[in-house]
């Protein structure tokens, strides 16, 4: 059989654009029915020094810490106040029993956690960390939007400066080793991607694409006129290229991808105060009274909506 030089590269493009952007096939669903066979609870102490007491399965179970009806409720213990001299509030970070590299992530959520003192995220992590990489896909404190958008490495991964991205960027440099472990993060520039106004606005859905070439996320407000259909209907397969611009787009211009980020697991978690939420600069500029843990220890009714509500998560590859 004979190939034309022109049907060869036309090949070429088209497996790379499979590969590296484009069309990904659903490989996950989890909701409710299956949560429990995909993540798992993680008990241990937070690496963040939060006021936080991670549970295991049984005693969230126990505490209603995990809800599993129509969707998939994840939420802090605040049932009373909690002891001064104890390990902290119960709450929750599970993780994939699942790794991924290149893949989507679609998280279709209806409430994420806000309150002084909170400090929500969904985020992927590899192993060794730093080396294996983080990629911080929601992260917020103090009920102060907007969502902000992260990558933590180790050495020799920057950003360009100004890149094709609707967020804000706030340092370009990505190892912890410098900037106090800020990462290059991006600032969504939506208030509606966090906290209460997200809440308020009937929530929304966070996809992060990652290949060896790049790393995007997206956010749409549940009513978002251009939400793509894909996303809206959670299909067997998406499109990255028909989703416009992303809010937070990380190149491998000055980052090799490929050696700085490992197969990922995805975590979920909720802590309190700590090394962000707590700090006096997040705590005390986020108009909070008194101190982070005296707040988070005696006011659990200023915690009622300390909850994530997942509708699904998707993952395709």
């Amino acid at each position: 059989m004979q190939f034309s030089v022109a049907s060869v590269l036309l090949s070429t493009l088209l497996a790379a654009r499979t590969a590296y952007g484009g069309t990904y096939s659903l490989s996950d669903t989890i909701d409710a029915g299956s949560f429990l066979d995909n993540f798992a609870f993680q008990a241990i102490a937070d690496p963040t020094h939060g006021r936080v007491n991670y549970v295991d399965l049984q005693t969230a179970q126990s505490e209603g810490i995990i809800t599993l009806g129509n969707t998939i409720r994840l939420s802090a213990d605040v049932s009373g106040t909690i002891s001064a001299s104890g390990p902290g509030r119960d709450s929750f970070r599970v993780q994939s029993n699942k790794q991924y590299t290149t893949h989507i992530a679609v998280f279709n959520v209806d409430h994420m956690p806000h309150g002084c003192g909170t400090w929500p995220a969904i985020w992927e992590l590899g192993a060794n960390w730093p080396n294996g990489g983080e990629v911080d896909i929601v992260e917020g404190v103090n009920d102060v939007p907007p969502n902000r958008m992260t990558l933590h490495t180790s050495a020799g991964c920057t950003m360009p400066a100004s890149r094709d991205e609707s967020g804000t960027p706030l340092q370009n440099d990505c190892n912890v080793a410098v900037n106090s472990n800020a990462g290059c993060g991006v600032l969504e520039n939506d208030p509606n991607s966090y906290g209460p106004d997200f809440n308020s606005n009937g929530g929304g859905w966070w996809a992060m694409e990652r290949t060896s070439d790049e790393i995007k996320i997206w956010f749409w407000t549940r009513n978002d006129a251009n939400t793509p259909s894909d996303i809206k209907n959670g299909a067997s397969s998406v499109n990255t290229d028909n989703w416009g611009r992303p809010d937070a787009y990380f190149p491998n211009t000055d980052c090799n991808i490929s050696s700085h980020f490992s197969p990922h697991n995805i975590i979920i978690n909720l802590t309190f105060c700590g090394d962000w939420a707590g700090s006096s600069s997040a705590y005390s500029s986020s108009g909070c009274p008194d101190t982070c843990v005296d707040y988070v220890n005696n006011n659990p009714a200023g915690l009622i909506n300390a909850f994530f509500e997942f509708e699904w998560i998707k993952i395709y590859e």
